[in-house]
Protein backbone atom coordinates (compact mmCIF):
# COMPACT_ATOMS: atom_id res chain seq x y z
CA UNK A 1 0.00 0.00 0.00
CA UNK A 2 1.53 3.04 -0.68
CA UNK A 3 1.17 6.11 1.74
CA UNK A 4 1.29 9.69 0.57
CA UNK A 5 2.51 12.25 3.01
CA UNK A 6 1.43 15.34 2.50
CA UNK A 7 3.76 18.92 2.95
CA UNK A 8 2.12 22.07 3.60
CA UNK A 9 3.70 25.40 1.46
CA UNK A 10 6.07 27.31 4.15
CA UNK A 11 4.42 30.61 3.59
CA UNK A 12 0.85 30.20 3.19
CA UNK A 13 -0.04 26.74 4.84
CA UNK A 14 -1.84 25.07 1.71
CA UNK A 15 -1.44 21.32 0.99
CA UNK A 16 1.01 21.52 -1.71
CA UNK A 17 3.49 18.39 -3.28
CA UNK A 18 6.65 20.63 -2.11
CA UNK A 19 8.08 23.10 -0.16
CA UNK A 20 6.04 26.10 -1.37
CA UNK A 21 2.24 26.18 -3.40
CA UNK A 22 2.37 27.05 -6.92
CA UNK A 23 1.11 30.68 -5.96
CA UNK A 24 3.51 31.36 -3.27
CA UNK A 25 6.72 30.08 -5.86
CA UNK A 26 5.32 32.31 -8.36
CA UNK A 27 5.54 34.95 -6.21
CA UNK A 28 8.80 34.86 -4.29
CA UNK A 29 11.07 37.88 -5.36
CA UNK A 30 13.37 37.67 -8.13
CA UNK A 31 16.38 40.11 -9.57
CA UNK A 32 15.94 42.31 -12.29
CA UNK A 33 15.94 40.68 -15.39
CA UNK A 34 18.88 42.93 -16.30
CA UNK A 35 21.74 43.07 -13.90
CA UNK A 36 25.70 43.02 -13.52
CA UNK A 37 26.84 39.79 -13.46
CA UNK A 38 29.66 40.63 -11.31
CA UNK A 39 27.67 41.77 -8.30
CA UNK A 40 23.85 42.05 -9.70
CA UNK A 41 23.49 45.26 -9.54
CA UNK A 42 20.65 46.36 -11.89
CA UNK A 43 22.24 48.17 -15.22
CA UNK A 44 20.26 48.30 -18.41
CA UNK A 45 21.42 45.69 -20.12
CA UNK A 46 23.43 42.68 -18.52
CA UNK A 47 27.05 44.54 -18.31
CA UNK A 48 29.04 44.85 -15.91
CA UNK A 49 28.15 47.53 -14.20
CA UNK A 50 30.23 51.45 -13.58
CA UNK A 51 31.23 50.52 -9.85
CA UNK A 52 32.67 47.27 -10.84
CA UNK A 53 34.28 48.75 -13.77
CA UNK A 54 35.81 51.23 -11.79
CA UNK A 55 36.94 49.21 -8.74
CA UNK A 56 37.01 45.25 -9.67
CA UNK A 57 36.11 43.48 -6.59
CA UNK A 58 38.04 40.14 -6.02
CA UNK A 59 35.20 37.64 -6.93
CA UNK A 60 34.60 37.27 -10.53
CA UNK A 61 30.66 37.00 -10.47
CA UNK A 62 27.65 36.95 -8.26
CA UNK A 63 24.39 34.35 -8.71
CA UNK A 64 21.60 34.73 -6.12
CA UNK A 65 18.41 32.75 -5.33
CA UNK A 66 16.38 35.53 -4.92
CA UNK A 67 16.07 39.27 -4.09
CA UNK A 68 16.00 40.57 -0.48
CA UNK A 69 13.13 41.32 0.45
CA UNK A 70 9.48 39.87 1.87
CA UNK A 71 8.92 36.71 1.82
CA UNK A 72 13.03 36.08 1.52
CA UNK A 73 13.92 38.13 3.52
CA UNK A 74 11.56 36.37 6.70
CA UNK A 75 12.77 32.78 5.35
CA UNK A 76 16.49 33.61 6.35
CA UNK A 77 15.48 35.06 9.51
CA UNK A 78 13.78 32.12 10.44
CA UNK A 79 16.78 30.04 9.80
CA UNK A 80 19.21 32.53 11.21
CA UNK A 81 17.11 34.02 14.52
CA UNK A 82 15.16 31.03 15.16
CA UNK A 83 17.02 28.01 14.61
CA UNK A 84 14.76 26.48 12.28
CA UNK A 85 17.18 24.44 10.15
CA UNK A 86 15.01 22.92 7.96
CA UNK A 87 14.48 25.97 6.07
CA UNK A 88 18.50 25.68 5.45
CA UNK A 89 17.82 23.22 2.64
CA UNK A 90 14.95 24.62 1.05
CA UNK A 91 16.82 27.67 0.31
CA UNK A 92 19.38 25.51 -0.90
CA UNK A 93 17.05 23.77 -3.61
CA UNK A 94 15.79 27.58 -4.70
CA UNK A 95 19.46 28.11 -5.06
CA UNK A 96 19.95 25.24 -6.97
CA UNK A 97 17.27 25.59 -9.34
CA UNK A 98 19.56 28.58 -10.58
CA UNK A 99 22.79 26.59 -11.69
CA UNK A 100 21.20 26.26 -14.90
CA UNK A 101 22.45 29.99 -15.93
CA UNK A 102 25.80 29.57 -14.33
CA UNK A 103 28.52 30.13 -17.14
CA UNK A 104 30.94 26.90 -14.99
CA UNK A 105 30.33 25.08 -11.75
CA UNK A 106 33.56 25.74 -9.50
CA UNK A 107 36.17 23.04 -8.07
CA UNK A 108 35.16 23.75 -4.73
CA UNK A 109 32.80 25.05 -2.28
CA UNK A 110 33.71 27.26 0.92
CA UNK A 111 31.16 28.42 3.39
CA UNK A 112 31.08 31.81 4.67
CA UNK A 113 32.82 31.36 8.12
CA UNK A 114 31.46 32.51 11.22
CA UNK A 115 33.63 33.57 14.02
CA UNK A 116 33.94 31.23 16.82
CA UNK A 117 32.43 33.56 19.56
CA UNK A 118 29.28 34.00 17.22
CA UNK A 119 29.42 30.22 16.39
CA UNK A 120 28.52 29.65 19.93
CA UNK A 121 25.83 32.32 20.32
CA UNK A 122 23.57 31.42 17.46
CA UNK A 123 24.56 27.20 17.64
CA UNK A 124 24.99 26.73 14.00
CA UNK A 125 26.63 28.26 10.97
CA UNK A 126 23.98 29.10 8.53
CA UNK A 127 26.33 29.09 5.36
CA UNK A 128 27.35 25.42 6.17
CA UNK A 129 23.87 24.13 6.46
CA UNK A 130 23.60 25.76 3.13
CA UNK A 131 26.62 24.37 1.90
CA UNK A 132 26.11 21.33 3.21
CA UNK A 133 22.61 20.87 0.89
CA UNK A 134 24.17 22.33 -1.92
CA UNK A 135 27.44 20.11 -2.14
CA UNK A 136 25.79 17.36 -1.55
CA UNK A 137 22.97 17.73 -4.63
CA UNK A 138 25.50 18.86 -7.07
CA UNK A 139 28.83 16.48 -6.61
CA UNK A 140 30.89 19.55 -5.96
CA UNK A 141 33.58 19.08 -2.78
CA UNK A 142 32.79 20.70 0.45
CA UNK A 143 36.05 22.57 2.25
CA UNK A 144 34.18 23.43 5.73
CA UNK A 145 37.13 24.24 7.33
CA UNK A 146 39.40 25.93 4.74
CA UNK A 147 38.56 29.20 5.89
CA UNK A 148 37.92 31.14 9.19
CA UNK A 149 36.87 34.40 10.80
CA UNK A 150 39.64 35.18 12.92
CA UNK A 151 38.32 38.74 13.53
CA UNK A 152 34.96 39.22 16.01
CA UNK A 153 33.26 42.12 14.00
CA UNK A 154 30.38 44.22 14.52
CA UNK A 155 26.58 42.83 12.38
CA UNK A 156 27.34 44.34 9.14
CA UNK A 157 23.43 45.43 9.26
CA UNK A 158 24.09 47.72 11.74
CA UNK A 159 26.74 49.76 10.23
CA UNK A 160 26.21 52.60 7.39
CA UNK A 161 27.52 51.47 4.09
CA UNK A 162 30.97 53.13 4.39
CA UNK A 163 31.87 51.67 7.29
CA UNK A 164 31.43 48.12 6.30
CA UNK A 165 34.95 47.21 4.64
CA UNK A 166 36.38 48.76 7.24
CA UNK A 167 34.81 46.83 10.01
CA UNK A 168 35.24 43.22 8.22
CA UNK A 169 39.05 44.41 7.16
CA UNK A 170 41.42 41.15 7.91
CA UNK A 171 38.57 39.27 9.70
CA UNK A 172 39.71 36.35 7.36
CA UNK A 173 42.61 33.19 7.02
CA UNK A 174 42.82 30.43 4.89
CA UNK A 175 44.96 27.55 5.32
CA UNK A 176 43.54 25.65 2.18
CA UNK A 177 45.71 25.70 -1.03
CA UNK A 178 42.87 26.46 -4.50
CA UNK A 179 46.18 27.18 -6.38
CA UNK A 180 44.12 27.08 -10.07
CA UNK A 181 40.88 26.20 -9.14
CA UNK A 182 36.99 28.21 -9.21
CA UNK A 183 35.69 28.79 -6.02
CA UNK A 184 32.46 29.30 -4.77
CA UNK A 185 31.71 31.08 -1.61
CA UNK A 186 28.24 30.34 -0.36
CA UNK A 187 26.44 32.79 2.40
CA UNK A 188 22.54 33.55 2.68
CA UNK A 189 22.60 37.46 1.99
CA UNK A 190 24.63 39.73 0.13
CA UNK A 191 24.12 43.46 0.89
CA UNK A 192 27.32 45.77 0.28
CA UNK A 193 29.57 43.10 -1.04
CA UNK A 194 32.02 43.69 1.23
CA UNK A 195 32.16 40.32 3.51
CA UNK A 196 32.37 38.35 0.44
CA UNK A 197 34.80 40.59 -1.62
CA UNK A 198 37.29 40.54 1.44
CA UNK A 199 37.07 36.77 2.03
CA UNK A 200 37.99 36.69 -2.08
CA UNK A 201 40.74 38.68 -1.65
CA UNK A 202 42.19 35.85 1.05
CA UNK A 203 41.39 33.38 -1.18
CA UNK A 204 43.27 35.15 -4.34
CA UNK A 205 45.96 34.93 -1.97
CA UNK A 206 45.72 31.47 -1.73
CA UNK A 207 46.06 31.02 -5.55
CA UNK A 208 41.87 30.65 -6.65
CA UNK A 209 41.47 31.91 -10.03
CA UNK A 210 38.03 32.26 -10.64
CA UNK A 211 35.24 33.23 -7.32
CA UNK A 212 31.62 32.79 -7.42
CA UNK A 213 29.56 34.42 -4.78
CA UNK A 214 27.06 31.95 -4.40
CA UNK A 215 24.32 33.53 -2.45
CA UNK A 216 20.45 33.12 -1.25
CA UNK A 217 19.76 37.04 -1.81
CA UNK A 218 20.90 39.65 -2.91
CA UNK A 219 20.14 43.37 -1.29
CA UNK A 220 19.38 46.45 -3.74
CA UNK A 221 18.39 49.26 -1.68
CA UNK A 222 18.02 52.84 -2.99
CA UNK A 223 20.91 53.19 -5.74
CA UNK A 224 23.54 55.28 -3.68
CA UNK A 225 24.75 58.40 -5.11
CA UNK A 226 28.35 57.26 -5.70
CA UNK A 227 26.90 53.86 -6.92
CA UNK A 228 25.59 50.26 -5.59
CA UNK A 229 28.65 49.86 -2.99
CA UNK A 230 32.56 50.80 -2.75
CA UNK A 231 35.14 48.21 -2.27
Amino acid sequence: MLIRTQKSCLLCGAITGGDFCPACYRDLPQLPASHCPVCLWPVPANEICGSCLKKPPAFTRTLAALRYTFPADALIHALKYQTQLAIAPVLADLFIARLETAESLPDVIVPMPLHPIRLRERGFNQAMEISRRIAKQTGIALLPDGCSRIKHTLPQTGLPWKERQKNIRRAFSCKIDVSGKHVAIVDDVMTTGATLNELAQVLRRRGATEISNWVIARTLPGIHPLGPYTF
